[in-house]
């Protein structure tokens, strides 16, 4: 893997997966990020809120894809192991559960194959986001996820580094790269400002570059997908356990959630 797509190591520069950790109350980051993490809530009080909304909902909705027969699970930019872990929500919903954890941050690969391998169950695969292709035929991942079977795609709080032309380029290869009966699941920050944008850009010190995408713009990442109920909604509206808990004002920001499937063609199932 060391020779694939991961980026070096380098603890004296923040990491989005370790500040992401940081914020979920996790212990696997360094003081840079969590100065970073200090500095992005000056900006925007609730970024901590919306990091673990985002992770409430993605358990949620892995559960729910696991239930509907899928059991094949690929986390894209996956970050830090947090609980609850996508393997852990899978495989209690369908003990038949396969997750592959993609990332190309080196820490995030180490920690992922060390304290996630369940073999035949889990597997930690070097791979870019912006590089599907690569992703899906990496053999790592092909041999334990079946691409030619319906599989579900997570990309949580990934695509907000990525500019919104090439994040339109990137899940349209994901997209047809998915069987008939797969599914998407994606959050997203949504409803920034953009000076605020460009200070949390600022904030992560030049060393990734925050960007701002629409409604729209998220909606055309599932093009062509059905999208499941509730539609595309804030993270914590998406089929909660019980009612989020009523806020005055306006936040400021959002995650976006988005679960959707792709449509069955004649005679297919999940077979």
């Amino acid at each position: 893997m060391v020779d694939g797509p991961l980026l070096p190591f380098d603890a004296g520069k923040p990491s989005p997966p370790r500040v992401h950790d940081y914020g979920l109350g996790g212990k696997d980051n360094f003081a840079v990020d969590r100065e970073v993490a200090a500095q992005l809530e000056e900006i925007l009080p609730i970024a901590g809120r919306l990091v673990r909304e985002s992770r409430e909902f993605v358990a949620r909705a892995i559960d729910f894809v696991a239930r509907q027969g899928v059991t094949q699970f690929i986390d894209v930019g996956c970050g830090m192991p947090a609980g609850p872990a996508t393997h852990e929500v899978a495989l209690k919903a369908s003990p038949d559960a396969r997750v592959a954890y993609v990332d190309n941050d080196a820490m995030v690969i180490a920690h992922a194959a060390a304290l996630l391998a369940h073999p035949g169950e889990v597997v930690a695969v070097a791979g870019d986001a912006r590089s599907p292709k690569d992703i899906l035929a990496s053999p790592e991942l092909t041999a334990l996820i079946d691409t030619g079977r319906p599989f579900c795609v997570i990309l949580a709080f990934v695509l907000d580094f990525i500019d919104p032309a090439q994040a339109a380029e990137m899940m349209a290869a994901f997209r047809d790269a998915m069987p008939a009966g797969s599914y998407l699941i994606l959050s997203i920050g949504s409803d920034q400002d953009p000076v605020v944008v460009q200070d949390l850009s600022v904030a992560f010190r030049d060393t990734l570059r925050l960007n701002r995408h629409s409604r729209e713009q998220i909606a055309g990442y599932a093009a062509g997908l059905e999208v499941e109920e509730p539609g595309m909604i804030s993270a914590r509206y998406w089929r909660p356990s019980r009612p989020p808990r009523a806020e005055a004002g306006r936040r400021g920001a959002d995650a976006l959630a988005v679960v959707a499937r792709k449509p069955l063609c004649a005679r297919e199932d999940l077979r």
